[in-house]
């Protein structure tokens, strides 16, 4: 789930609800999140070939929203749902963009178990999808499967948030709250998930495609994805965080696609949105060297446009892209490790295939 995150922040980031960037401003240079970035990406060969390939699809509109579903009182909450206020709090208060909490073992052995349930959890959603589902099926299905592992939906009551997951729908950049629409042949759709287990978030992504998608929807997608994993593939001990905007937009760039400024990665943890701020494009900000026991998200939101502007629904939540361009973005959690990264939401041998593995098979 993509957040930025301010100096005016408590340690529960948790209690800031996911913003917009902030414009450079009159604060400190580095509550500025814009960056110095080098400008949009000009469209090459690929981008208008992509361009010309793009179908004209219905815009996404909101459907009805039913209530928010029960959680059962032994499922242990974060403090933002009414769990209780954490004594850890003051240790996880970052006074500066690089001052970026080092968990300690048993700490990194809690955010593996936080990583492996919300995988489990995104891989019965996304197995799920058909022509026709609704996402409000799709959120009581992560619902169930989160509180049958004992773990808590991250994003329910997460700043008001009404829903246990965000789906995000063609033009819909992120934070998409579950409805009554169903879903039509040729839609793309990320499906967002967090689970708060024994004290730690984790949090993950993924596009799923909805009956037959057209090739400019499939590439824009299957980039995305490469985006992501160039981004972890710079991920060590040492390496500058501001490195995986420039691995993210070095690859979106040739094909004429824009990557979203308006919301990035972020740290997690006991908190589930603090400090790094993680962004998705060329950047020059100070945001502090990767340390062994950091653990954060990388999120790349890529659309089809180089129009990288997006505007939020009346709802507060729903974000989509101005020009109607379609979005698509994964998510993995990760923890720097000796010697490079280790994946906390990386798949396993029964997890939700990509779509061209399939192809391919």
């Amino acid at each position: 789930m993509a957040f930025v995150e301010t100096l005016s922040s408590t340690v529960a980031a948790a209690t800031s609800r996911p913003r917009r960037v902030p414009r450079r401003g009159s604060l400190a240079l580095w509550l500025s999140t814009r960056g110095r970035g080098f400008g949009k990406p000009a469209a090459g060969q690929k981008g208008r070939e992509a361009a010309r390939a793009r179908p004209r699809l219905e815009p996404v509109r909101p459907g009805t929203v039913s209530a928010t579903r029960a959680v059962p009182e032994h499922i242990l909450r974060p403090d933002y749902a009414g769990g209780p206020k954490q004594k850890w709090a003051s240790r996880l208060l970052s006074r500066f963009p690089w001052d970026i909490e080092v968990k300690t073992p048993e700490e990194m052995d809690g955010m593996r178990r936080a990583g492996k349930v919300a995988r489990e959890v995104l891989d019965a959603a996304c197995k799920a999808v058909r022509v026709g589902t609704t996402t409000e099926e799709i959120d009581a299905i992560v619902h169930e499967e989160t509180l049958k592992r004992g773990a808590y939906p991250s994003p329910l009551l997460y700043q008001g948030f009404p829903k246990s997951c965000c789906t995000s729908i063609n033009e819909v950049v992120c934070h998409g709250i579950p409805d009554s629409r169903q879903l039509r042949d040729g839609d793309m759709m990320n499906i967002d998930v967090t689970c708060y287990v024994d004290g730690f978030h984790g949090d993950c992504s993924e596009m799923v495609l909805v009956g037959e998608v057209d090739d400019a929807g499939k590439q824009l997608v299957r980039v995305t994805y490469e985006c992501l994993m160039r981004a972890i593939s710079v991920c060590r001990p040492d390496a500058e965080y501001s490195d995986i905007g420039c691995a993210i937009e070095e690859h979106a760039k040739p094909y004429g696609y824009g990557v979203i400024r308006d919301f990035c990665g972020h740290g997690i943890g006991r908190v589930f949105h603090t400090v790094p701020n993680v962004l998705h494009y060329r950047n020059r900000e100070p945001l502090g060297r990767m340390r062994v026991g950091h653990t954060f998200t990388i999120e790349p939101m890529i659309n089809e446009s180089a129009e990288v502007r997006t505007r939020t629904w009346p709802d507060g939540w729903t974000t989509v892209t101005v020009d109607g361009a379609r979005s698509a973005q994964y998510e993995h959690t990760l923890l720097i490790v000796e010697g490079g990264v280790e994946i906390l939401t990386r798949k396993n041998g029964d997890s939700f295939p990509l779509f061209w593995e399939t192809e391919e098979a």
